[in-house]
């Protein structure tokens, strides 16, 4: 599982003219599933995401979690995340979970988010979505649920 997340100062999801998922202070969560992604890495990513600190503190350090801050994520599926770009012009996505597999996962993840008491809104899976968003900082971080498996590197 793959999360593209933006600090925000507010971001937006609208569907045919309409908004569908809207949130202030928070994390825009771009996330994409892989074919493997189960429930693990749905808890995993959801439990780094809630407690990841990246907002400023009262020195500006990034030392309080979205928790911290009472903020609030809005959820939007991206299955681009796994392009795979290495031949020709034209990116394949085989790696990325089909359908009757990501969005179940999808709405396992907002739900989990939702359980560490997390306000959350959400896209519309599988629709042609525009997004809006102030980035603040900018603060964007790429997340990995595999990657995050992996033994830290010594420098």
């Amino acid at each position: 599982m793959r999360a593209v997340i933006q600090r925000v100062s507010e971001a937006s999801v609208t569907v045919d003219g309409a908004v569908v998922g809207a949130i202030g202070h928070g994390l825009l969560i771009l996330l994409g599933v892989n074919q493997t992604d189960t429930l693990d890495d749905v808890d995993l990513l959801a439990e780094k995401i809630a407690h990841l600190r990246i907002f400023g503190d009262h020195e500006g350090k990034f030392n309080r979690s979205l928790l911290d801050v009472g903020g609030a994520a809005l959820v939007v599926s991206q299955f681009t995340l796994y392009a795979d770009t290495r031949k020709g012009r034209r990116p394949s996505f085989t790696t990325a979970a089909r359908p009757e597999i990501a969005a179940p996962l999808v709405d396992a993840f907002a739900a989990a988010l939702r359980a560490r008491a997390i306000p959350v809104a959400t896209g519309v899976f599988g629709a042609m979505m525009q997004v809006a968003l102030i980035n603040d900082g900018p603060v964007t971080i790429v997340m990995d649920s595999a990657e995050l498996r992996l033994p830290r590197r010594s420098i």
